[in-house]
């Protein structure tokens, strides 16, 4: 009996000829060549959607404030905005001390520049402001191009020289200023151009040195309000060693007032600090511990008097309103064109790599060119209201995020403005000492970050001498000329994979430029196609001329064993394969099964669980079928398959001292492939 029908179905699709009259009139093909003039026309062409795309992506408050939902995201909001309002105000003051210009500054950069981040911004999480890195960057500018040398005076009361402090905070909020606007022009500029880019060059092992060195310059840079001492300034190369030589020798001036408040005010931080990560979640917010050490080291200092008392150094006077805005001073852009420059690589480099760990947490998309508009224009109006250069801090952003912050609406500085307004002058007793304390302790992040080294000794050693060289090159030059050399090294550990290469062409590929194409990627790469293509070929040959040699070998080996069932092998089938390594994970015991038979119903088991719904009978498989199949030896096996249903079935055996049984099930939805191993009684099939 006819084991299968063949069923051929014809299809018919009726379409008008196409000539290439017709195709071009279809498709409008022209071969009119674009001019420049159009082009520039077109580019600068408005239309409405045009328009507010523009719009909407110049300023991205626009596409989400309209549709805020208020009773999803206000309560956290409201209660994030508070929260890293409280914090920015002891940070704020705390670096500015870093920028070496008057506290106060600190709270206007606090509160302009963040504002106007809230209405470019793209990121939803990171609490951009005063930054520890950026603002240590700053004070290096300020104290080199406005030293205390400049600002000497004679006093007649005491016959000594006294540093004149009002005109020397002046020329450095002038310096800040010039260098913030600076870096707020690069970032824009680099937004313009489309430059997001330029931060794959800061890899995460040179970014985390480099933080790590900035915190050691921190660090160093206060212990003159820890120790209450006058050390002179250094600049250039190998400034931070001087300075720790001239903090030591300077150390038995120590003002023991001054150490004292630091080392309370450290001891309190970190005993809360620890609290508040210990209580974790059971605190709807985080203890304001440094909002309550500057209030209570006020009311001490302001109660006993400190300052009179015990020489201990305060804020001073602190101006109450806003800053009008000043225009730059434009003699001091050449002066600082180097370190603006760094100021906002450095910036936006932080920043962006903190926006997108939130986007790809929370599942949205953070703009790389809008970041640096935002980032831009935020230090460049700044500037103007003579702020100091900002970015994003990490631990005010994971208070932002901790407490429920969902938007840049728990951000928008209100708190500063409100304490800058009215509360400001209160906190003019507060000693120098705490906020230096508030300072390193902000920085025990940074410096756990030597635990990067071992872990990148583990994984990757280069990385590790990357980490190790920005740090070193930080310390030694300075954060802005470790920047550039920490960048230089790192392009020097950059090398080709082996065995990867990388070819673009930027023109299109088609018959006439195929030979220069190839040209070029030989001499690119350094391969010969063609050679490879003809190796390839000879192996193709040689692969198949084995594959026969083995058949031919296979149909010798058959011969021998003419009787059926007359000898066994010194294995079983099923140990000889676990030994050989046959099974793996798809393939497993669980498809080897004693008969054919149970072989067959478990393919067309499969068959029927799966999504093959053709209209089809009821099947029955028996193991007396009548289908003949033909060997290479003597004898044949006889089975019957009776199938109602229209299969097409390929049945191959090929005879060692195993017979393998080949079934081929083809229909119209998949196809099972049944291989059959019998062994005397014991039949194996592995679907």
């Amino acid at each position: 009996p006819a084991m299968t029908e063949r069923r051929s179905v014809g299809y018919s699709v009726h379409r008008e000829v196409l000539d290439e009259g017709a195709v071009e009139e279809m498709a409008e093909k022209s071969e009119v060549k674009v001019t420049l003039s159009v082009k520039v026309k077109e580019s600068l062409r408005c239309s409405g959607p045009r328009m507010k795309s523009l719009i909407l992506g110049f300023l991205p408050i626009l596409s989400w404030l309209p549709r805020y939902p208020v009773r999803d995201n206000a309560v956290g909001d409201l209660v994030s905005g508070i929260s890293v309002g409280i914090m920015q105000l002891p940070q704020g003051m705390a670096y500015a001390l870093l920028a070496a210009v008057p506290p106060v500054y600190g709270l206007y950069s606090s509160f302009y520049p963040v504002l106007v981040y809230f209405l470019f911004g793209t990121s939803k999480h990171i609490s951009v402001g005063t930054y520890a890195v950026m603002s240590v960057m700053i004070g290096g500018v300020t104290e080199r191009l406005a030293p205390d040398a400049d600002f000497l005076s004679w006093d007649n009361v005491s016959n000594t020289s006294v540093v004149d402090l009002l005109s020397r905070d002046a020329e450095r909020v002038r310096v800040a200023a010039a260098v913030t606007f600076m870096s707020g022009l690069f970032q824009i500029l680099l937004g313009l151009v489309h430059f997001g880019f330029v931060v794959t060059y800061l890899s995460e092992p040179l970014v985390r040195g480099y933080t790590t060195a900035a915190a050691i310059h921190v660090v160093v840079s206060q212990l003159k309000y820890t120790f209450g001492i006058s050390p002179a300034r250094f600049s250039g190369p190998f400034s931070l060693i001087y300075t720790v030589l001239e903090v030591c020798y300077l150390l038995p001036q120590t003002n023991v007032g001054a150490l004292v408040v630091s080392i309370v005010a450290i001891v309190g931080l970190i005993l809360v600090k620890e609290l508040n990560n210990y209580l974790g979640k059971k605190l709807p917010v985080p203890i304001p511990v440094e909002l309550i050490a500057i209030v209570v080291a006020t009311l001490i200092s302001w109660q006993v008097n400190l300052e009179d008392k015990y020489g201990v150094d305060v804020v001073g006077l602190i101006p109450s309103g806003l800053q009008p805005p000043v225009l730059p001073t434009a003699s001091l852009f050449g002066q600082v064109i180097g370190d603006a420059f760094a100021l906002s690589v450095v910036g936006y480099g932080i920043a962006i790599s903190l926006g997108r760990i939130f986007a790809l947490k929370y599942g949205y998309k953070v703009d790389a060119n809008q970041e640096l508009i935002a980032l831009g224009l935020s230090n460049s109006v700044g500037g103007i209201f003579q702020c100091f250069a900002i970015s994003c801090s990490m631990s005010r952003t994971m208070v932002q995020e901790s407490t429920g912050g969902k938007t840049q609406v728990g951000s928008t500085s209100v708190v500063i403005l409100f304490i800058t307004l009215w509360i400001g002058t209160l906190f003019e007793d507060l000693p120098k000492a705490v906020l230096a304390a508030i300072i390193y302790v902000n920085l025990q992040g940074m410096m756990k970050q030597f635990k990067d080294i071992p872990a990148l000794w583990r994984t990757s050693r280069v990385d590790m001498c990357v980490w190790v060289a920005t740090f070193i090159l930080t310390v030694l030059f300075n954060p802005d000329l470790g920047l550039a050399a920490s960048i230089a090294f790192s392009l020097l550990t950059v090398k080709q994979v082996p065995g990867v290469v990388i070819f673009r062409s930027s023109a299109t590929l088609y018959f006439a430029n195929a030979e220069m194409y190839q040209d070029a990627l030989a001499e690119k790469t350094g391969l010969d196609i063609t050679s490879i293509l003809s190796a390839k070929k000879k192996l193709e040959a040689k692969r198949k001329r084995q594959e026969k040699k083995e058949a031919k070998r296979a149909r010798k080996d058959a011969k021998k064993d003419r009787e059926r069932d007359t000898c066994l092998p010194p294995a079983g089938v099923v140990e000889s394969l676990q030994s050989g390594g046959f099974f793996s994970g798809q393939v497993t015991k669980a498809c080897l099964f004693s008969t054919n038979h149970d072989a067959v119903l478990h393919c067309l088991s499969e068959r029927t669980d799966g999504s093959h719904t053709d209209s089809e009978s009821e099947e029955e498989v028996t193991h007396t079928h009548t289908v003949t199949h033909a060997h290479t030896h003597t004898h044949t096996h006889t089975h019957t398959h009776t199938h109602t249903h229209t299969h097409t079935h390929t049945h191959t055996h090929t005879h060692t001292h195993t017979h393998t049984h080949t079934h081929t099930h083809a229909c119209t939805s998949h196809m099972h492939v049944c291989t059959c191993l019998r062994l005397c009684d014991i039949s194996a099939c592995c679907i």
